[in-house]
């Protein structure tokens, strides 16, 4: 733990996405790339076969050293061209003459970049596919638990857990949809040279780009300068902002509904755990807490990668420096996030006394709108209908009166309405609407998604 400075290394991470953003692992990208290059020029008469075998073979950690490569930077000032006179040192014969021939630092590093962000999008794919999964078995689970369903903060109308998660599980859906289309549109690699004409590649330098990017299974940029374009790359950011706002938004009803005056759901709770280091009865959300904290920085990411956009004429150095931080910052906050978010809810513990309690909290009120549609079909007029139980409701709030007997006193209510139906009307297990088949068809289809994906 010595030496580390960012909790993304030691405390919000997971490992398989760590591994993809060390410095070793970019360094063997960039290797990656540099020994695909070798080999289209041999393929085209270029460069010697032997050469180019020479350079795969040494395209690798195990001969070019991280620190050797640190070591040259700290003369040349140029981490790429460190890599380059690493490699080309390791070299045997005359290969290292070759090493790095006709290209720029950026066909190097972009190229290195859409290979790590394919291989971090596929991490992020497998735990939206993941999270997917646990969100269909809840809506499943709960599509009949019965609770009541809040807007602006107060109750409103009976509603079902199962359609709180099956509202979860389609926004995922549609994050997998999304990474599909901005991973096609963000893998993306250039070999085409200081700054996009390819003039380093003689005549050769189309299908030079074309072979190193068909070997590396990436798209290459029709037209480019000295990098690839960054609107690609600030549509990942933007799509792993979106992931998290989710998470956010899953962890703060989580939390809200974990308050001591609802109670109804729990994110886990394992023994030993401390709530607080002063009060010993506290059970803190801190968890969901800290997914909605993680968000905000993820979110912060989106306006730098945006800026990038704009870099001056051909290129200049500012998205560099910006990327190094918010590119890994970014995929590891939020793999993490969802990692975390798949164990809460894996975990989650739900209050059934509490649900109950809290749906029949207004003693029936929230069943107005059923009892309103119930009168009118019984012949009375709506909008007069409406005023009049509006008053009675009033009246019960203020004065802590019974909603049923309130109703029940009416002269207009009572004359079209038997006590046997008004207690039906006030039931919310009867007016959910089609809430389970609304659930049912979601999981259905949506399970369906994820066996075809």
């Amino acid at each position: 733990m010595d030496g580390l400075t960012h909790p993304i290394e030691y405390r919000y991470y997971t490992p398989e996405m760590k591994a993809i953003f060390t410095e070793e692992a970019k360094l063997q990208r960039w290797l990656t790339v540099e020994a695909a290059l070798a080999r289209a020029h041999a393929r085209l008469g270029n460069i010697p076969w032997e050469a180019a075998e020479e350079i795969s073979r040494k395209a690798s950690t195990e001969y070019v050293k991280l620190e050797r490569v640190k070591e040259i930077e700290k003369v040349t000032r140029h981490d790429v061209m460190a890599m380059v006179e690493a490699l080309s040192e390791v070299c045997e014969g005359d290969a290292g003459k070759y090493v790095h021939l006709g290209a720029t630092s950026y066909d190097i590093v972009d190229t290195a970049l859409a290979l790590q962000l394919r291989d971090a999008l596929n991490v992020i794919e497998d735990r939206l596919k993941e999270l997917l999964g646990v969100l269909l078995d809840l809506a499943e689970r709960h599509k009949e638990t019965v609770c009541v369903g809040r807007t602006h903060g107060q109750h409103a109308l009976p509603y079902t857990y199962g359609m709180k998660f099956a509202i979860w599980a389609w926004e995922v859906r549609r994050h997998l949809e999304r990474l599909r289309e901005v991973r096609r549109r963000a893998v993306v690699g250039k070999m085409s040279g200081a700054v996009g004409t390819m003039a380093g590649f003689g005549e050769a330098g189309p299908e030079i780009q074309r072979l190193v990017m068909e070997e590396l299974g990436l798209e290459a940029e029709p037209v480019s300068n000295q990098v690839v374009q960054r609107d690609r790359h600030a549509e990942v950011v933007f799509l792993m902002a979106l992931v998290a706002a989710t998470l956010e938004k899953i962890g703060k009803e989580v939390r809200n509904l974990q308050r001591t005056e609802i109670g109804e759901v729990y994110e886990p709770f394992f023994r030993g755990q401390v709530g607080s280091s002063a009060m010993p009865h506290k059970r803190n959300p801190w968890r969901c807490e800290r997914l909605c904290g993680l968000a905000r920085v993820v979110r912060s990411n989106v306006m730098p990668a945006l800026e990038d956009i704009a870099l001056e004429h051909e290129r200049d150095l500012t998205n560099s420096s910006v990327e190094r931080v918010i590119i890994p910052e970014t995929f590891i906050l939020v793999d993490f996030m969802l990692s975390e978010a798949i164990k809460i809810l894996r975990g989650l513990e739900f209050n059934y006394e509490n649900i109950r309690k809290n749906l029949e909290l207004t003693g029936g009120l929230i069943m107005a709108e059923r009892i309103l549609n119930e009168l009118v079909k019984k012949g009375l007029a709506r909008q007069e209908t409406h005023e009049r139980l509006r008053e009675i409701a009033v009246r019960c709030w203020k004065e802590k009166r019974s909603f049923r007997e309130e109703l029940l006193k009416d002269p207009v209510i009572s004359s079209v309405a038997s006590p046997e139906e008004v207690d039906e009307w006030l039931r919310p297990e009867g007016y959910i609407g089609s809430a389970v088949r609304l659930v049912e068809e979601s999981v259905k289809e949506l399970r369906e998604f994820l066996h075809s994906s």
